[in-house]
This record gives C-alpha cells, structure tokens and sequence, in this order.
C-alpha cells in the first residue's frame, strides 16, 4: 500500500461503482462464483483487500483473482538483477508437487527424504574438499542468509570458548568480525543480530571493487571471531581471494599467536568455481576455512528457498548450538535457525546433482560464462560503456591482486601458450556477471543524461537490469549490472545486447527517460547516432557481429 498520498484511491474506487444490484441472490457460492469471469466477482461482491473476508469464494475465482494479479509481476527469465535461479525442468516440477506436504524436519515420518538430505550434504562435502577421514557435517537452510548466521554463530561460540579457556573478557570490548564493505547484506545482519561488531573492509577500484587481505587485516585483533571472505561479489561477481587471506592470517598467527579463522561466503561461487575454476584454491583445502555456505537455489539450480551450510568437521560446530527433538518419534537432532521447511527444495538439489552430474554442471557453468563475456566485450565495443566485472579480461591483464592462483592455462598463456579462449581458466575467475558504466568520455559529453534511465527504459521492454551505487568509498559511481543464469539463452543474450545499445542511442539522442517519449521521439525525427554516425531510429550491429560469430562458434 503506497504511503503519504494526497489521493486516496480506494475511497475513489469504492465511491466510483455503480450502485449494486444482487440478481440471484440464491446459491450465490455455488451459482455465481463457481466462473471466474461470468460471475462478475469485482463488481457483485466487495472482497475485503487488508482483512480476511467473512465468507470465502469459490477456488475457482479465488485462483483467478490471484492468478491475474500475478501477472503484473515480471518475467523471471528476464529479471537479470537475481541470482535466484527460475527454471528448472518439467520431471523436476513433478518431483516437486508430489512432495510439497512434507516437513523436513520430521526425520522419523519422512526418512527417505532425510536419507536424500544427508546424501546431498555429503555430495557437497566431497565437492568442497572436505578432508579426508572427516565426517561430513552440515544442513540446508532457507538459504544462504539463515546458512551465514549458522556460520557466524559457530565463529562467535568457538572464539568465546577460546577466550573463556583463557581466561579473558568476552563483552569488553566484545567480538568482532571483518568482511569487506560489499558485503551481502546478510553478512552485516548476522553482525547485528548476534551482537558481533561488524569491521567494513574499504574496497576502490585498484583491490577491484573487493576485500584486499593485506587492507583486512589490519582490522583484526584478538577479538575477531572470524573473516567472512565472499566467493562472488553482488557488485561485479568477482572472487575474493580465500588463499591471499589465509595466507595473512598465518603471518599474523606468527607474529601474535592468535588464530583467526575464515567462513567463506559462497551464496553464488559454492557451485561455479569447483566446475569451471579447479585449480583455484578457495575451499576445505586451505586449512583455515572452518565453514562455508552457498545457496542451492542460485547456481546450484534448486528450486528457490534452498541454501547449504557445511563445517570443516563435526569440531567445529559448538554442541551448544545441536538440539535434541524427541516429540517427533524417535530422537533427531536440529542445528537451524528455521525449524519447519519444505523438503521439495532440497529434493529438487539431488534431481539437479542426478541429472546433470559434475560435467552438466561444468558445461552450463562455462556456457553462463561464455554469455556473460559476450555480453561484456559488446558492451565496451559500443564505445558507450565500460565493465567493472573482470571475467572476460585475460589474468596476465586483469586485476592482479583478486586471485594470487594461477591456473595451468594461465600459466600457459604467460608462456606463451594461448589455450582455447573459451576456456574460463584463461580468464580472471568470477562469476557470471556483467557490471558496465558509462565511459568517462560518454558522461563527459552528455552531463545531463542519467545513467538510471537505462534501467528505467529497460524495465519498459521486460529487462530487469538494476542501476546502483558501487559500496562506501566508491559510491559516487553507479553501474548497471545484469547476472547471466542458464534461463538467459543465447538469443536472449543477443536481443539484451540490441535492447541496451538502442536505448543508450535513444538517451543520447535526446530521448527522455520515458520509454515512450524515446519511441515517439525517434518516430518524429531522424537523428544521429553520437559514437557510430548511424540514425539513432536504427540500430547498427556491425560493431558486435563479430563478437556475436564467436559466441555462435563456442556455445
């Protein structure tokens, strides 16, 4: 309900209708409402919109109201502001509904699903590097934000064990943690929640718009429960460097003796990097990573409502966190936040896992990828914008200190050997995600044209592609930024690259930031195109054909 307005357009609305007159006022549920449309339902009845109604209408109608108000929303596949996959095949959907009434929670009553919960958590594990020997601990959540507080607790519970052991103060001044300052908001909600100072990490342009671990840890000290390291920024989808953290953090230990460990925030890189970046160190590998999150529900390609949290081994989860059920039948054991949830989310995990296995993972992982590089060298080809994301620059020229791992095809290319350029390996590891601005020379020229109409006149054809500001230190610059999921097909990716340079051309012809004052504007005149020399009321590829032949011959 929109606030502070003048025009209050449900008194409008109400005192606007025709006066009512009941035909057929017998058997109304069963005569009336059992159509959807010819029961003329928004004009016969008055359904409460705030409140619950008295008496409640048919399931017919009831869908249909709902149904058709539905439709206002946007198209999922087009909403490019979201990491939240949208689609997921037909067998799955089917595998979904038929489980849609079982609680996960109740071991006893529904084991098979626990078993295939379990079986996932192990998959995962395996996936992660979990050591050898190590019994493989974790559980889903409703998704990588109830994951992080799980992570955070158990960071905070162990430090508080260790400074009790030894005998200090555990409340003044009290617990911090350090994460860089483009953190996912949940990270900072974790921090608030439980009462754990939250130290921001400045990112800027030369530590690529991410957490430098030479800048963290000059943050930490013996209070510090824990660095929260993200494996995918939501800004440019770049990757911090676990290692490069790791690898500070055990010079501190040297010099202090204080022993700082790390939770990697994984939300979106947990099920890209083991597919497509093996060689890149980032998970149970480095000693100390004592926990990890990631949602199933974004490159993990689960039905949405789904994350995962897995703990190095069972020593790492206080046991003041595990509870004991018995009033569900037998004794189980919780360790979340939630306690009922749907098993259709993690069920809809293993059909993925099943399904697609380690190489169907790997190739829609590099096939986002390859979209995501297209997409981005049009871009910056148009002469109107530059990318901040880093993932189709070659690592001998991206941004040196993201990922101190160098991996063989990199190595390769600095010898000399230039691989396959569809190889992800060749390039500065990210996720799939194109982060673009204007160029300075484009804000130069035209001062007046706001960057923020791009989103506004692409919102109009269907495209969600959000327009904000980058985190504190850099906030003076907006990007625009578009994440690539597998629903983003080849065409799409070619129809969004068209769409973004036509309504950049309109805007600097003149248009305003309404779609329609841009269409009716190049309607009227002929204009022409500031950087091509074309009619701004038609669109020249030719700049991005080649770009498009690549993508054609890799995909």
């Amino acid at each position: 309900m929109a606030l502070a307005q003048h025009v209050d357009a449900e008194k409008i609305i109400a005192e606007s209708r025709d006066h009512p007159v009941r035909k057929h006022t017998h058997d109304r549920q069963s005569t009336l409402l059992d159509i959807p449309y010819t029961s003329r339902y928004d004009v016969e009845i008055d359904l409460p919109r705030y409140s619950i109604p008295e008496t409640g209408v048919n399931a017919k109608v009831s869908y249909q109201l709902l149904h058709d108000e539905l439709l206002l929303d946007g198209n999922p596949n087009m909403n490019l502001a979201s990491f939240v996959n949208t689609w997921v095949p037909d067998e799955c959907n089917r595998l979904m509904y038929e489980n849609l009434n079982k609680n996960l929670v109740d071991q006893d009553e529904y084991p098979a699903a626990q078993a295939i919960h379990e079986r996932c958590i192990s998959m995962i594990s395996h996936l992660w590097h979990a050591p050898k020997g190590a019994t493989a601990l974790g559980t889903a959540t409703t998704g990588s934000s109830e994951a992080i507080m799980l992570g955070g607790m158990a960071l905070k519970k162990r430090w508080q064990e260790k400074m009790k052991a030894a005998g200090k103060d555990i409340h003044n001044p009290g617990p911090n943690i350090v994460m860089g300052a483009e953190a996912q908001v949940a990270l900072e909600k974790f921090a608030r929640y439980f009462e754990v100072e939250d130290r921001l990490v400045p990112v800027h342009h030369d530590s690529g718009y991410v957490m430098d671990p030479k800048e963290a840890i000059k943050f930490v000290d013996e209070n510090t429960i824990g660095i929260f390291v993200i494996m995918g920024s939501t800004y440019t989808g770049t990757f911090e460097s676990v290692k490069g953290m790791a690898d500070e953090l055990d010079k501190y230990q040297e010099e202090t003796g204080i022993d700082i460990p790390i939770h990697v925030d994984a939300a979106s890189g947990g099920f890209v990097a083991p597919f497509v970046y093996p060689d890149l160190a980032w998970d149970f590998r480095i000693p100390r990573v004592n926990s990890i999150n990631a949602s199933g529900h974004k490159y993990g390609l689960a039905s949405v409502g789904l994350g995962w949290i897995i703990w190095r081994s069972a020593d790492y989860l206080p046991k003041e966190l595990i509870f004991e059920l018995h009033y569900l039948g037998q004794t189980d054991y919780s360790f979340n936040l939630n306690f009922s949830r749907p098993a259709f989310p993690v069920l809809s995990q293993m059909f993925h896992f099943l399904n697609l296995g380690f190489s169907g993972y790997k190739r829609i992982n590099e096939n986002n990828l390859s979209k995501a590089r297209l997409i981005s060298r049009a871009l910056e080809s148009s002469g109107y914008f530059t990318c901040l994301s880093q993932i189709h620059k070659p690592k001998n020229q991206g941004v040196s200190n993201i990922s101190p791992v160098i991996s063989n095809a990199a190595s390769n290319v600095i010898h000399g050997h230039t691989p396959e350029n569809n190889d992800p390996t060749y390039y500065v590891e990210g996720l799939p995600v194109v982060s673009f601005k204007f160029t300075d020379e484009i804000k130069k020229q035209y001062p007046k044209v706001k960057q923020e109409w791009i989103q506004s006149q692409l919102r109009a054809i269907g495209w969600i592609v959000p327009n904000y500001p980058l985190p504190p230190a850099e906030d003076n610059t907006e990007i625009l930024r578009a994440v690539v999921r597998e629903s983003l097909s080849g065409d799409l990716a070619r129809k969004l690259i068209l769409d973004i340079i036509s309504v950049t051309e309109s805007l600097l012809n003149g248009a305003g930031p309404s779609y329609v004052m841009s269409v009716a504007n190049r309607r009227q005149s002929t204009t022409t195109s500031p950087t091509t020399g074309k009619r701004g009321d038609t669109l020249d590829t030719q700049h991005i054909s080649e770009h498009t032949t690549t993508y054609a011959k890799t995909c």
